[in-house]
């Protein structure tokens, strides 16, 4: 097995990036038995932090994926966990193998949406259920590892050009970038809100008051639920401007544009102002018409080509599953056709 080759961090640089591209394919099961002795100096270390100094060709965040699934024994038993801690005289063996996020970084053929492409850049219309970024539970087939197979030059840039996410379920247009320098610009643009996203959503409850509202209340870590974010003291500014597009009994169709682009951001507003999207379960909504995911899709995408600086605007038409929700509560997109023409 090639030592440290295939390791890497969950936002490696270019060449980490690189060597697991080049390296993947070439780890295969094989494991290497690495003994080891905890010296009077790492007396009441953490375990990962002793291995870590023990075994320095490694990263600590991979020496912690191996004590968690079991691959490390002190004296005979299996340590379980990262933070127990460790005494002198201590004799051990790490299990030096491949781990599902060693291996993330791969390419993997995965059919795209490709709206627009140049030499540049692309703009890609993200179905639902595809996960954008390798991570537990989804070390594999997601959108990076579809964009290192659709080009060998997404391996030298961090996370293969993906400059912004969009939740696993949420559908819709995503720019990626092709090159360092394009990256840098989008990043920058993004940050200085000069890209232009906009979000549509279907909602419980009839929206009342005014019919533009915009939402300024910060985000974190929901401190009841860690799995949830949360309107919360001390959490991060986030600002949502939202337009009811139209209303029934049940619910609204919203339009939604994002001046921040914290985790989860449209689903935490607008579940704070008394209107979770349907079939978002996480924030209190539920499904109706058959819909499984939650009703958020961002169907426009607009900003100024980094390098040519040729405006750019893009359009995506409402999936199938959330036109058939919409649907069942009989609402229309308010006029804007593209959105339903070409739905199959």
């Amino acid at each position: 097995m090639k030592q440290g080759k295939f390791i890497l961090s969950a936002d490696p640089s270019a060449a980490e990036a690189a060597a697991a591209f080049e390296d993947a394919a070439e780890a295969g099961p094989e494991a290497e038995l690495r003994p080891f002795a905890i010296a009077p100096a790492q007396h009441g270390e953490r375990l990962d932090r002793a291995l870590a100094v023990l075994v320095p060709e490694f990263s600590r965040s991979y020496l912690q994926q191996l004590i968690d699934a079991g691959a490390v024994t002190i004296h005979g038993v299996t340590a379980r966990r990262p933070s127990q801690r460790v005494k002198a005289g201590d004799a051990g063996v790490v299990e030096l193998r491949p781990t599902p996020q060693s291996q993330a970084f791969r390419p993997e053929p995965i059919e795209l949406r490709v709206v627009f492409e140049d030499e540049h850049l692309l703009v890609i219309d993200k179905p639902p259920g595809l996960v954008v970024h390798p991570a537990p539970g989804n070390w594999s087939g997601t959108l990076l590892n579809g964009l290192l197979a659709r080009d060998a030059g997404a391996a030298l840039l961090p996370r293969a050009g993906i400059v912004h996410r969009l939740d696993k379920d949420t559908s819709g247009l995503m720019v990626v970038a092709r090159t360092r320098a394009t990256m840098d610009a989008l990043v920058q643009r993004i940050a200085a809100r000069e890209v232009t996203r906009q979000y549509v959503a279907l909602a419980h409850r009839p929206w009342r008051g005014p019919a533009v509202r915009r939402v300024e209340a910060p985000i974190g870590r929901d401190p009841r639920n860690r799995l949830r974010m949360a309107v919360v003291e001390g959490g991060k500014p986030a600002a949502t401007t939202f337009e009811c597009l139209q209303a029934c009994d049940q619910g609204c169709w919203v339009q939604a544009t994002l001046h921040t682009g914290r985790t989860h951001q449209i689903r935490v507003h607008m579940a704070h102002i008394g209107h979770p999207l349907v079939a978002d379960e996480l924030y209190g909504g539920a499904p109706i018409g058959g819909l499984q995911r939650q009703a958020l899709h961002a169907w426009r995408l607009a900003f100024s080509h980094p390098v040519t600086a040729a405006p750019l605007e893009f359009q995506a038409p409402l999936p199938a599953d959330l036109a058939a929700a919409l649907a069942a509560w009989t609402l229309r997109y308010n006029g804007r056709e593209w959105l339903t023409s070409q739905v199959p």
